[in-house]
């Protein structure tokens, strides 16, 4: 009965979501005269708006791009969605500000070109469904003639005469002609009066091919003109005549169908010749030509991807002048930065059935760090290595260099790119190959935990299969997990020496006490009390040698270095701020490296031991329940960590 019971009030409740979405469904459908909708506009001028300014408009409602006091500049409608391309982004944000203002670059295809699994199909994608999703909004609606195939603008019923008037009275702007449908219907049908015709709500859908349209290029023998610009429905030809007749045409084409939104041209440069022509008309004239009838307006925005080869290719044809002179490239590269490459991968599989398997603390960021290496290019400044690289554009302190040599590196990336070589983010391993091996790690009998070492492992098992690599590529890249791993190693074995001090905040705090008590005895030459017997003695030279030695201060620099940090906490006491171990990057690091090293012996003898005692075992139990508790490893990777970290030590 309790099951019976159960199954009845789940579906009553699915009912009645079934009923709340119909009920939602019928709200936004709406049908009426022209004159009620002529009265809408008056009133509301935006729901005459181009097509260009409808997608800045959705846009703007999702909020506009703004920069925190910290980090980069956000853009909100692709924020949750796309990581690592503000700039990308924000060419995109500036396109469709000007278009939107009718300005001539709403005439230009919007070409975003970049390498495999960078976003460009996501960008969109993301588009489209947020058209599909505003024109259900009320800010959003968008109104059409009823029964047109191209879902023509109703104020284009309106002679010329009275578009000028309404555009001086109103400030609505009109702009375009009848499709040769709707021209006939007027003439036909209602008389030429344009009060006779209906209106009707439209809501945009790739699915029902309603203002969003997509073109993939296919076989060349079967693909013809025809899916762009319609064709004659030639079972209708003997009842209206003549294949002239608008009645006897389709205009379902993607550039029909995808009238007062957006359409989509994948692979835009895989075309063949005669269906990119039909896009020298459309951009520029915003028209489309088809057999038998004159030039038919089309409002829609074109967005085209494709990769960087093939571009190249396209722009070496002098053919091709005339379409490339109506394109805005938008380059859309690899992401650089580590931290967000591992938010695409939280993303990606946050969307997959892994649930039930653990990922162990820097997993995913190895796997980023590997990608993001085989995307950067060698730099010519002197002692700049990949791995520091990738640390500076991550947003790491970097010893020796700063931010001006972040630009310095991003520009030096970029410029090779002018010489015909491949620029910085635009070649390398792609998202899709690291979710691939992860995918290879997690399907494993068994598998219950990620680790970053079985990450590592099967992202160089991988290259075997990698058809793109050539052998120079594949040692290359075989070199660059050999630095992630060791890069990997000195963290770890950091954290691990971190989780066996016993209250690791007090230890830090206390030796930072009594380096800047002896720091600031010896700057003002004076003498220091012993805590114990109350005597009188001398700044501790050698504590505070062993502490800068950790970070190669010498013994020359020792002053500088001292004088830098008094001046640090005189400054931020005027600003009535604390200073503490962490407000100094670098004497936090020394600090750090100073209580490791003294317990470097310890970690090793208790974890490389091959029959601890139970003091041993005891120890690295604690330090293992720390490292769940503190660091979000499970049972069974914090136990391996340390076992691992006990062989790397014994080495």
């Amino acid at each position: 009965m309790a099951i019976e019971s159960a199954d009845g009030a789940a579906m009553a409740d699915l009912l009645a979501r079934l009923e709340k979405e119909r009920q939602e469904a019928a709200a936004l459908t709406w049908r009426g005269s022209f004159a009620e909708y002529y009265a809408m506009c008056r009133r509301t001028p935006g729901l005459a708006d181009l097509s260009h300014a409808r997608v800045f408009a959705m846009l703007q409602a999702a909020g506009s791009p703004h920069s925190p006091a910290e980090g980069d500049r956000r853009f909100p409608f692709f924020e949750r969605d796309l990581f690592g391309l503000q700039h990308t982004l924000e060419q995109i944000y500036e396109y469709f500000a000007s278009a939107a203002r009718r300005l001539e670059v709403r005439k230009r295809i919007l070409l975003l070109m970049g390498p495999v699994g960078g976003g460009k199909s996501t960008i969109v994608t993301l588009l489209k469904r947020g058209l599909e999703a505003y024109s259900r909004t009320e800010t959003g609606a968008l109104y059409g003639i009823e029964g047109c195939p191209m879902h023509e603008e109703p104020l284009h019923l309106l002679p010329v005469s009275v578009r000028h008037t309404l555009r001086e009275q109103a400030g609505i702007h009109v702009e375009g002609d009848l499709c040769p449908v709707c021209r006939w219907r007027l003439e036909r049908e209602w008389d030429g009066d344009p009060m006779r015709s209906r209106v009707e709500r439209l809501l945009l859908s790739e699915r029902e091919r309603l203002g969003i349209g997509t073109f993939t290029p296919s076989d060349e023998k079967s693909q013809d003109i025809s899916e762009l610009v319609g064709s004659v429905d030639l079972s209708t030809v003997g009842q209206y005549g003549a294949e002239s007749d608008p009645r006897a045409y389709r205009f379902d084409g993607e550039f029909n169908i995808a009238n007062r939104g957006l359409m989509e041209f994948v692979e835009m440069l895989k075309c063949q010749d005669e269906f990119l022509y039909g896009l020298l008309t459309l951009s520029q004239e915003q028209v489309i030509k088809t057999s038998r009838f004159a030039m038919i307006h089309a409002d829609l925005v074109v967005i085209a991807h494709t990769n960087e080869s093939e571009y190249q290719a396209f722009v070496a044809n002098p053919r091709n002048e005339a379409l490339r002179d109506r394109m805005i490239l938008v380059r859309v590269p690899y992401n650089l930065r580590v931290r967000d490459e591992v938010r695409i991968y939280q993303k990606l599989l946050a969307d997959s059935g892994i649930g039930d398997v653990h990922l162990a603390p820097g997993s995913l960021e190895a796997a980023a760090s590997f990608a993001v290496l085989t995307r950067l290019r060698e730099s010519k400044k002197a002692g700049m290595s990949l791995m520091k690289k990738l640390r500076l554009y991550n947003g790491e302190t970097v010893e020796g260099f700063g931010p001006e040599d972040v630009r310095e590196l991003q520009k030096e990336g970029a410029d090779v790119a002018d010489r015909g070589e491949w620029a910085e983010g635009m070649a390398g391993i792609s998202p899709r190959y690291i979710i691939n091996r992860l995918s290879a790690v997690v399907a494993r009998p068994n598998c219950t935990c990620l680790t970053p070492l079985e990450t590592l492992r099967s992202l160089k098992e991988g290259l075997d299969q990698h058809t793109a690599l050539d052998r120079a590529q594949r040692e290359h890249y075989l070199n660059l997990i050999y630095e992630v791993r060791q890069d990997y190693d000195e963290r770890v074995k950091t954290e691990v020496h971190r989780a066996f001090v016993y209250s690791f905040e007090e230890a830090a705090r206390t030796l930072f006490d009594n380096y800047l008590d002896n720091a600031l005895a010896a700057w003002n030459r004076t003498r220091l009390r012993d805590p114990i017997t109350g005597e009188e003695v001398e700044p501790d030279e050698r504590l505070m040698r062993a502490i800068e030695e950790q970070i190669g201060i010498a013994e020359n620099a020792k002053r500088a270095f001292r004088e830098e940090i008094l001046i640090r906490i005189s400054a931020m006491a005027r600003r009535g701020e604390r200073f503490d171990y962490r407000s100094h990057d670098r004497l936090r690091e020394a600090l750090e490296k100073k209580l490791f090293a003294d317990l470097r012996n310890v970690v090793k003898l208790t974890t490389s031991s091959k029959t601890p005692d139970a003091d041993q075992l005891k120890r690295v139990s604690e330090v293992c329940n720390r490292l769940v508790s503190d660091q979000g490893y499970c049972a069974h990777c914090a136990h391996d960590l340390v076992q691992y970290v006990g062989q790397l030590l014994a080495r």
